[in-house]
């Protein structure tokens, strides 16, 4: 199969081209207008597929295509925001010369209008699909998902990048060039307009049982999903899509630029996307990790339920999901299933399943979260990962468990002064080996108290469900300071590792936050606990390990 790759030496073309690599039977025309990136990406390339760069310029294609006679035609290049009173130029060429078209493309009003095109597509029998990427394959395929369980209403979903992932100029071009001008939406079930990048929300994604993201904010995008969803979903009323790139303190600069141009009715940004195509791409800082939310309200049986998907991706296989639709695709053409014939955008192109097949064997992890009546505390913050729990952990954390434990436990001490004033001012236990060990559940301020009492001396916790920027994560409270906790299931464990900490409310330096390695297992069928609280600068303050059995009155 030959395969023309317009744009294929940048970030998104050039990511396919990898993805695609391994597979011998393929030959990828790296083409643009720049010959010389086209054979620099080329002589770097690696791979059984073969490439090649050729020169040309997409709004002028017939010449490449009538030589070159490609199989398939791929638009990687953008801005598509931007392609003007042609922009379909590349799609006619296609059809003119019977070759099947895909592109990534992120303009709304590009992929809602390619269906101009549809009788046309037939006639020659290719296959016209636009937007073929994350938004709107991806957000598709969710909300299809979701939908044999309710009439979706509501839909708000988001998108963040990991801050090392890289951004390409054009994409640049088209997310500044879009700032603070309307976006087409439906709102209150009308058609309506929000403002570019001007509006904004909240979004913490938490895949059950992993490491969660920090809460970000997320800006309105100009994408496909806002005008190609709705029809799809009869019911639903509203739809918004945002991005959370990071560092904040520049997204709050485009958000001020962007209201500003909407309020005084200033020019397009446009011009400032090489300045924050730098910026960006070097403001490099934080965790290497992405992700994205999809979260829809609906109605089942007159009951409103809430349900929302996550999608994790860890260090650099993040910035390859945009271009895994394009590479399903490819992959299925190779083993003869086609596309119908015509011009559509590709919100039918893949299901849920074609996309966990290709995150496989990547550190890319998803699961829907839901709402579930008389759930526990650790039930809702888990959410399905809890079943994946030993049975004696979940007995703990069960709405039905005892509320009352007792067990052993061995405790260890730090031996530096400021250690042993913070254990004392918190009353953790002195050291010891097969410390008698006693635990007490109260329900309390929505959450649990934890009363813990080893051989007569007495602490407690507060635990309850974190909100706001503590979302998915638990919170725990000793006095006045605040530990906000990931849930990880790993290994059969229930890992509990510190995200943030408060005093009084004020949040406090991550350097400065209290850690230590603590998780609940299972041991010979009994509740294991292994508990270590120690602080930078301090040290160990406590750890202390044991089992727990159930005390029944």
């Amino acid at each position: 199969m030959k395969i023309l790759i317009l744009g294929g030496y940048g970030v998104f073309g050039g990511r396919l081209a990898q993805l695609l690599a391994d597979l011998p039977a393929v030959e990828l025309l790296v083409g643009g207008r720049n010959l010389a990136a086209a054979t620099a990406f080329c002589n770097v390339f690696a791979g059984p597929a073969r490439v090649r760069p050729l020169q040309l310029d997409r709004r002028a294609l017939a010449p490449a295509l009538q030589q070159e006679q490609p199989h398939l035609v791929v638009d990687a290049s953008g801005p598509f925001q931007a392609y003007g009173a042609q922009r379909y130029a590349a799609i006619a060429a296609c059809i003119a010369a019977g070759i099947d078209y895909l592109d990534f493309a992120d303009a709304a009003d590009f992929v809602a209008g390619v269906g101009r095109y549809d009788t046309q597509a037939k006639a020659a029998g290719v296959f016209v699909l636009s937007g073929v990427s994350s938004f709107p394959v991806l957000t598709a395929a969710v909300l299809r998902q979701m939908a044999r369980h309710m009439d979706i209403t509501r839909v708000e979903a988001g998108i963040a990048p990991s801050p090392y992932a890289g951004i390409g100029l054009n994409v640049m071009r088209a997310v500044v060039g879009y700032a603070g001008a309307p976006v087409k939406l439906r709102r209150e079930g009308r058609d309506a307009h929000g403002i570019g990048l001007a509006e904004s929300r909240r979004f913490t994604v938490a895949v059950p049982g992993r490491v969660p993201l920090r809460n970000l904010r997320y800006s309105l995008v100009d994408v496909p999903d806002l005008q190609v969803l709705p029809p799809e979903h009869p019911a639903m009323t509203d739809i918004w899509i945002g991005a959370g790139p990071v560092p904040e303190v520049l997204h709050r600069m485009l958000n001020l630029l962007a209201a500003a141009r909407h309020r005084l009715r200033l020019p397009s940004l446009q011009p400032l996307s090489p300045l924050f195509h730098r910026v960006l791409n070097r403001m490099k800082s934080g965790e290497h990790r992405g992700g994205m939310i999809v979260r829809a309200t609906g109605l089942r049986a007159g009951v409103s339920i809430v349900q929302s998907w996550h999608l994790l991706a860890e260090g650099d296989d993040g910035p390859y999901i945009p271009s895994m639709a394009i590479e399903a695709i490819i992959r299925k053409l190779l083993q003869g299933e086609r596309p119908a014939a015509g011009a559509r955008a590709a919100t039918h192109a893949l299901e849920l399943a074609d996309y966990e097949r290709l995150f496989e064997g990547r550190s890319i992890h998803v699961g829907f979260r839901h709402e579930v009546s008389g759930a526990s505390l650790y039930q809702r913050v888990l959410g399905s990962a809890y079943a994946s729990l030993p049975a004696s952990v979940q007995a703990l954390h069960a709405p039905s468990a005892p509320k009352r434990w007792h067990g052993s436990a061995r405790v260890e001490r730090g031996g530096g002064m400021l250690s042993r004033l913070l254990a004392a001012v918190f009353g953790f236990p002195p050291a010891g080996e097969q410390v008698p060990v006693i635990v007490e559940f109260t329900e309390e301020a929505g959450g649990e108290r934890w009363t813990r009492r080893f051989a007569g001396r007495t602490f407690s916790s507060l635990q309850t469900a974190g909100v706001g920027r503590n979302e998915a994560l638990l919170v725990e409270r000793f006095g006045v300071i605040d530990v906000a906790l990931a849930l990880v299931v790993d290994g059969g464990r229930l890992q509990l590792l510190p995200r943030r900490w408060s005093v009084w409310g004020v949040p406090l330096p991550r350097w400065l936050l209290p850690g230590g390695n603590s998780f609940e297992a299972d041991v010979d069928g009994r509740f294991a606990f292994d508990v270590e609280i120690a602080a930078p600068l301090v040290g160990r303050i406590v750890a202390y390990r044991g089992t727990l059995d159930a005390h029944h009155e």
